[in-house]
């Protein structure tokens, strides 16, 4: 159980954000999985499309747990402090966060409260540490970012691949992405405010290096590889400049099981070298075109916050992580598959996390925290109960 007990405060889960298009997603999973007597509630801005979002969670999933609607503003702090006063874990989807996150990070630093969001944002993530992890160290709050597609499979999949190899010796993990999906508006929008920071992405990261405790006596390496062919998935390997490898690297730092020397590096993995030479034009050139902002807005224009792919495409969607892992004498291959990536696998990583936090008996840990640190076991199982694979493919 959460160090929180449960009659302190009147709910167990608040899913802010919940009539978004991934909050949405988030609240129908919660509906029909959780168990009946999970007390949670729905909040954001409107307390009409609550209620209505409400009824229709009551329709799909009869005799359910009960749900409570709270109303809460980015804009008002105050309606954040009681949102996060009422909770043991808050789960959050309302990005960009660099925008529009801070605040609520603060209220659950502060009040005790256990904190989950989906961003992929490491300027947010840095800034976030430097600001509030004293606090909720002090507090007992778990601030865990990236409870998504970023970074769930890939920082879960490191750990599960370390667990196959040997300890106390150095360890390497290459990881290779591979998936067939589309995007949501708010992953966009996402994305396009972060390629246009990366002046403050870099000062936050420099900042939080000047902030964290130095490794000692250990190593926990996460170097950008060259574009290569790797004939060990036999595909081409594409560095993948995401927040995923940072969130692996914090996870080495803080558990002794990856070993004295750790390294790991971070790839999407491409079959066809015309299609590996396209994705990195066009990666590119969105890259430059988010640091005009006439472009930017352009950009945003096209798909919209809020707006998302249809269930049939969400339905033909699938992701597989593939992690080559090496120490002690030892090569191992592991995976880990599913659906969805962005959005249905997403909306199942981001609630089984919340309902681990909540529920689980888990190693104390309080601060900014990564998945695999806060959860690591607990989650990988409720995963594999959930349909996410995560399997050894060869050992030798």
């Amino acid at each position: 159980m959460s160090r929180l007990n449960r009659t302190e405060r009147p709910y167990d889960i608040v899913l802010f954000g919940a009539t978004g298009f991934v909050g949405t997603l988030t609240a129908e999973y919660l509906a029909t999985h959780a168990p009946k007597d999970l007390r949670w509630a729905l909040a954001g801005r409107s307390e009409l499309k609550l209620a209505r979002l409400r009824e229709r969670l009551r329709e799909q999933a009869p005799g359910g747990a009960e749900i409570g609607v709270l109303r809460a503003d980015v804009s008002e702090p105050a309606s954040l402090r009681r949102l996060a006063e009422h909770a043991r874990v808050v789960a959050t989807t309302v990005g960009p966060y660099v925008t529009y996150g801070e605040e609520l990070v603060a209220a659950c630093a502060d009040t005790g409260a256990d904190y989950l969001d989906l961003s992929g944002e490491p300027e947010f993530v840095d800034l976030t540490y430097v600001r509030h992890d004293a606090r909720a160290r002090e507090t007992g709050a778990r601030l865990v970012h990236a409870c998504g597609f970023d970074s769930v499979p890939h920082d879960l999949g490191v750990y599960f691949t370390v667990r196959q190899l040997p300890q106390g010796v150095p360890l390497t993990v290459d990881g290779f992405v591979t998936a067939d999906a589309a995007f949501s508006g708010g992953t966009f929008a996402s994305a396009l405010n972060q390629f246009s920071r990366a002046r403050q992405m870099t000062a936050a990261a420099r900042d939080r290096r000047r902030h964290e405790p130095r490794l000692m006596g250990r190593r926990a390496a996460t170097p950008t590889g060259a574009p290569r062919f790797a004939p060990e998935v036999g595909a081409w390997a594409l560095p993948l400049p995401t927040i995923d490898p940072q969130i692996v690297r914090r996870s080495a730092r803080s558990l002794d099981r990856y070993g004295p020397d750790f390294r790991y590096r971070h790839y999407a993995a491409v079959r066809h070298l015309p299609v590996a030479v396209g994705g990195v034009a066009a990666v590119g050139a969105l890259v430059a075109a988010a640091q005009l902002p006439s472009a930017r807005r352009w950009l945003s224009d096209r798909l919209k916050p809020g707006e998302g792919p249809s269930a049939e495409k969400r339905a033909r969607s699938w992701f597989s992580v593939r992690f080559v892992g090496e120490g002690g004498g030892r090569r191992v291959f592991t995976e880990v598959a599913g659906g969805d990536p962005g959005y249905g696998e997403t909306a199942k990583m981001f609630a089984e996390s919340a309902l681990s936090l909540a529920f689980d008996d888990l190693p104390p840990t309080a601060g900014q925290v990564t998945t695999a640190v806060a959860m690591g076991d607990a989650l990988t199982e409720r995963l594999r109960a959930a349909g996410i694979m995560f399997r050894v493919a060869a050992s030798r």
